[in-house]
């Protein structure tokens, strides 16, 4: 089985133009071919990564076959700078396996990543110019680091054609190399959202580039068959722009194989463990939880407790927070790298009980994780006040879209966890989830309908659309095979 954090597809890696032309259909006529355009993809460490291989890694068993075409990626730094670092291959590397086959392109670093490579702090308003006309001239032109994906998808179409192109986002520059791929050779192509494109105010946040980017969604989106995106949130935001496009929600999940992995590591029972990883935001009640834990202590002198945080993405700020204000913290704070997804489910294994913070309809990845490792789950918070702005007025347009309680929905229906109400209710929750681990040395977890959230499942669901897009070109008379208009 493959293992995100030492990726090799089983099966045969060449290099350079030949291979390409060497592929063959190796699922059989009975399978269809989708290519995939995927910008962030394993081995690279990142969350939106894990949703396009878990396309790679299931749609075949659902009788598509995938190719999937990306950059070459390295974990040599573990940070930002493995998104600027140059390849070590300066063509085109083919892997191809039992699951599919994947299209690694070349990449050189833009001028302003050279130069945020030689120093984080010079040189930066030359970087922001640059990049800035990279962003606005990828849109017009194939410019700039990421135009290799195009140009390896359009020589791919023309060698072995597909009967469908999906594209996710971001980058969503990925749409409009999928949105002309498709009237090139006249291939449906299908529009995969993992977040807002012009909704998003952090990414956006002045309103001339939100103007831009909106005309740009319509634009290219308005030639996509389909819309598929993580939640019914993001496609109640994405249909106030999109008009008339079937949305299909196709959520986020659990890694099977690395959930399996992790089965056999227990809960530890040493001391009481409760963990949380991933994303810190703003507006998260993580001083509430902080203060809460520090209260239980001081109620519960010399309590074996431990507060894990998991390849969070501002550790430093957290340490300083904790030494300055909760110092109690200090002996039982405990901080892990990022790491591959594998390798962090494992980590959490070990875990108690997992602290998830409240974004009402923002489900996010991490609740998955939590689900199919069948630890206790504490959601904080349901009626603080503060809470009820988390993640802050993030989307355009969201207005009470966002009040929906889905992640309390996902907790109660699978019984997998407790909704805190407040600050003190989370101190009496730690305390009695005390009382329980002294008693039996676990805590328990007997949640159920946790199997529905796998990766897998939902790679099922994609196929199912990937088909239906077929089957609609087919019968309005394209020619989804692509390989007429290529040759």
């Amino acid at each position: 089985m493959d293992r995100l954090d030492d990726f090799r597809p089983s099966g045969t890696r060449t290099d350079g133009e030949s291979s390409l032309l060497a592929l063959g259909r190796s699922g059989g006529a009975e399978h269809m071919r989708a290519l995939i355009l995927a910008y962030d993809f394993p081995p690279l460490v990142s969350v939106g990564g894990l949703r396009p291989y878990s396309w790679y890694r299931y749609l075949k068993q659902f009788g598509v076959e995938p190719t999937v075409v990306t950059r070459q990626w390295s974990n040599e730094h573990g940070s930002a700078l493995d998104y600027v670092a140059a390849s070590d291959a300066r063509e085109m590397v083919v892997e191809a396996s039992q699951f599919g086959t994947i299209l690694r392109t070349p990449y050189e670093p833009s001028l302003s990543n050279r130069l945020l490579q030689r120093s984080r702090t010079r040189f930066q308003l030359i970087r922001r110019a640059i990049t800035a006309s990279y962003e606005v001239g990828q849109y017009l032109l194939p410019v700039g680091p990421r135009r290799e994906l195009l140009l390896a998808a359009r020589r791919f179409l023309r060698e072995h054609g597909a009967e469908v192109i999906l594209a996710t986002g971001e980058p969503f520059v990925l749409f409009v190399y999928a949105s002309q791929l498709s009237k090139e050779f006249g291939i449906p192509w299908i529009a995969d959202y993992r977040d807002p494109w012009t909704h998003d105010r952090a990414r956006l946040p002045w309103r001339i580039s939100r103007a831009w980017n909106a005309m740009l969604e319509t634009k290219f989106t308005a030639s996509a068959s389909a819309i598929t995106t993580v939640s019914e949130f993001f496609g109640d935001l994405i249909a106030t722009l999109i008009k008339g496009k079937p949305i299909h929600v196709i959520p986020n999940g659990y890694d099977p194989e690395a959930v399996s992995r992790a089965r056999w590591v227990e809960q530890g029972r040493e001391k009481l463990a409760i963990a949380l990883v991933g994303t810190i935001y703003d507006a998260h009640r993580l001083e509430s939880v902080l203060a809460a834990c520090c209260k239980f202590l001081v109620r519960a002198r010399e309590a074996p407790f431990e507060l894990r945080f998991v390849g969070i993405d501002r550790q430093d700020e957290v340490q300083m927070m904790i030494e300055s204000k909760y110092p109690a913290l200090s002996p039982v704070a405990t901080f892990f790298k990022k790491a591959p997804n594998a390798q962090v489910v494992e980590t959490l294994a070990s875990a108690n009980a997992f602290v998830l913070f409240n974004s009402y309809a923002y489900v996010g990845t991490k609740i998955y994780d939590y689900l199919a490792l069948r630890r206790r789950i504490l959601l904080c918070f349901a009626d603080d006040s503060q809470t009820r702005g988390a993640r802050g007025v993030q989307y355009l347009n969201e207005g009470e879209k966002r009040r929906r309680r889905v992640q309390e929905d996902m907790i109660r229906s699978t019984r997998s966890g407790v909704v805190i109400r407040d600050e003190e209710n989370l101190v009496e929750t730690l305390a009695d989830m005390y009382r329980e681990f002294l008693e039996s040395g676990r805590i328990a977890c007997n949640s159920v309908g946790t199997e529905a959230y796998s990766r897998e499942a939902h790679a099922r669901s994609m196929a199912e659309v990937i088909r239906g897009v077929s089957r609609r070109e087919c019968q309005h008379g394209g020619s989804p095979s692509g390989e007429s208009a290529g040759r």
